[in-house]
């Protein structure tokens, strides 16, 4: 049965604005990516949507509300395209906007990136679909079980190769998108670079030609990127220009005549022969880095990836990449890459192992696969790694010490692929060895080193008591323990309302935390108060902004001055419709009462104690 997306992409809609706030919308592999007018109204409802079930994080860049699904991120999309009448920014020639776009923000690196990574996402599946094969064709060449020579061959091989070499016209058309260009007449301009009779007289990379009297250097397009880019670039701005004088009634023809009159020529004799040095000049420059210090660029490339990844700009290096493909036929990148994108695998099945958590368990599981087999790794990034900090550590620094490994090696990737165990052929050649090595020491040293130094957990709720002399307390639910400090809400991390304990809850079975009264009921249903025996008084909390659920999917069966025993149920709550609402279920356990006297201590049912527990402004400890 076909999953139902439509309570999530409404509660997404809703909480960036609503739909009149929405300029466009596309999405890349794991997130949808808005375009809003007003983007203050989705950041005052960021923690409403992190905390959406089916969302894992939210990230903001340049003008763009990227909110991270993960590998359901296509369907969500689709389902809020198939609700709402939003404009897709993934539209095919949409040149006029008919609203204005938000504002571009960030510094002028950061943008640049996020422009490079627009433009890129569409193609990314056609380009590793077409690498796998270009890969396959070695390793069957190779081992001879299929001869270069043959049909068949040569027919796989132009499946593999026609992305790579047209990669110019698939450019054409991404960057026609992003800089709000006429597609067609964007394509007709790069196409030219391929045209026969134009690359015939490429006898060699820079012979001179004649162009109305001007000397004028030829240079091979095919599997060129800069070229492409910055030719589309200027063409949507002298397009805008031109639309100015040229009359509506000849635009159907005069727009793309002088269009192609323009923009061919410059870029055959400026453009593309300056992208050309450039594009060659950076991968002389990486290459030169990898030799000369392989082990310093695989330290930083694979320690600070995970970092490109949550900021969202990863797709901005894919460039750098297939020109080294393009020109030496091989790149030491994505192996550096492959160390971080299997130390975070390896961090997935650490957490399986050490979490004691179902829920987390469930989550690292099912995070695994797609990181293994497709090289996706933000459901680990989001759901585990930054979540937890001790992970987020933990996969850094595998990252950089195998990626150091991968640099000093020289470790070669020969086609784009996303690093993952169904992409080795990628990596075939005098460094495959190497590699396999690599990528294995990431992947369990990663889980190894995450087994060791565990989440941060407390563990279950179930099984925590905290006692001194004359007091007994038992947490409220079931479920992952955390720190007041993790709470995305002031009033109770800066401890305004009193020291205590969060936990996210795995069901809505509420108990009395202690032997008394209880003290307050709130109308709402998502607070109540106790006063234990010895005075002391305690605040339950349930969700964060729950007060606007107006008191329903809350059942409380306490009154106030009933007694009650700790481990009483004295209520109930909807956990799959607080979360479905938007809301964060985390609930709060808070003395309100001064606990300077007291020396509480924590501990488990296996005997271990944790010393003043709810007097620290972290956690003192997890189980063992």
């Amino acid at each position: 049965m076909a999953k139902d997306y439509r309570k999530l992409a409404e509660a997404i809609v809703t909480n960036v604005g609503g739909e009149e706030n929405i300029v466009s919308l596309y999405h890349c592999i794991t997130r949808l990516r808005f375009k809003l007018r007003d983007e203050q109204v989705a950041k005052a409802n960021k923690d409403k949507i992190k905390n959406l079930q089916g969302v894992l994080s939210v990230v903001e860049a340049n003008g763009q509300y990227q909110v991270v699904i993960g590998n359901e991120v296509a369907d969500v999309y689709q389902t809020i395209m198939n609700q709402y009448q939003i404009k897709s920014a993934l539209g095919s020639d949409n040149v006029e906007v008919a609203e204005p776009e938000a504002k571009a923000t960030g510094n002028v690196f950061i943008r640049f990136f996020n422009v490079l990574s627009s433009i890129f996402n569409p193609i990314i599946i056609a380009l590793a679909g077409a690498g796998m094969i270009k890969a396959l064709l070695v390793v069957l060449t190779t081992y001879h079980v299929m001869s270069a020579d043959g049909s068949t061959y040569k027919i796989l091989s132009a499946a593999g190769n026609s992305v790579f070499y047209f990669l110019p016209l698939f450019l054409a058309i991404s960057a026609a998108r992003v800089f709000q260009a006429n597609q067609f007449i964007s394509l007709a301009i790069v196409a030219a670079l391929l045209e026969p009779n134009l690359v015939g007289m490429i006898t060699k990379n820079g012979v001179t030609v004649d162009f109305l009297g001007i000397p004028t250097v030829l240079m091979t397009y095919s599997s060129t990127v800069i070229p492409a880019i910055v030719s589309i670039y200027v063409y949507s701005k002298l397009e805008k220009l031109l639309k100015k004088f040229i009359p509506k009634s000849i635009e159907i023809f005069a727009l793309s005549m002088v269009a192609l009159l323009i923009m061919v020529p410059l870029t055959v004799m400026v453009i593309g022969p300056v992208g050309v040095i450039l594009g060659d000049g950076l991968g002389n420059m990486m290459n030169l880095i990898s030799a000369k210090s392989g082990l310093v660029a695989g330290l930083i490339i694979g320690g600070g990836w995970t970092f490109l990844v949550m900021v969202g700009i990863h797709w901005g290096v894919v460039p750098i990449m297939i020109n080294n493909l393009s020109t030496y036929g091989y790149d030491t990148l994505r192996p550096m890459i492959a160390a971080a994108t299997f130390a975070s695998a390896g961090v997935a099945l650490g957490v399986f192992l050490r979490s004691k958590n179902k829920q987390v368990k469930g989550l690292a599981l099912s995070s695994l696969i797609p990181a293994l087999l497709g090289g996706i790794t933000e459901p680990i990034v989001y759901g585990l790694s930054v979540k937890y900090k001790k992970p987020l550590i933990t996969q850094t620094i595998v990252g950089a010490v195998v990626g150091a490994f991968m640099g000093a090696m020289h470790t070669k990737a020969i086609v784009y692929v996303f690093p993952a165990l169904t992409t080795l052929p990628a990596f075939f050649g005098d460094t495959f060895v190497v590699y396999c090595i690599g990528i294995a020491a990431a992947f369990f040293g990663s889980a190894l080193l995450t087994y060791i130094l565990g989440l941060g957990e407390v563990g279950e709720a179930e099984n925590l008591v905290m006692a001194d002399a004359s007091l007994h307390i038992s947490l409220p639910v079931e479920g992952q323990v955390i720190s007041l400090d993790d709470v995305a809400d002031e009033v109770f991390s800066s401890r305004a309302m009193g020291q205590g304990v969060a936990v996210i809850p795995t069901n809505g079975i509420l108990k009395a935390p202690v032997d008394g009264v209880v003290a307050a009921v709130f109308p709402t249903g998502h607070a109540i108060g106790f006063k234990a025996n010895d005075g002391t008084e305690i605040l339950i909390h349930i969700g964060i902004n729950t007060v606007e659920l107006n008191g329903q999917g809350f059942t409380m069966k306490g009154t106030i001055g009933q007694t009650v025993k700790r481990g009483e149920v004295i209520g109930e709550f909807d956990l799959a419709a607080i979360k479905a609402a938007g809301f964060d279920p985390t609930t709060m356990l808070i003395f309100t009462t001064d606990l300077a006297d007291k020396e509480l201590k924590i501990e488990d049912k296996t005997g271990n104690h944790y010393e003043d527990f709810l007097l620290q402004t972290e956690l003192a400890g997890e189980q063992a």
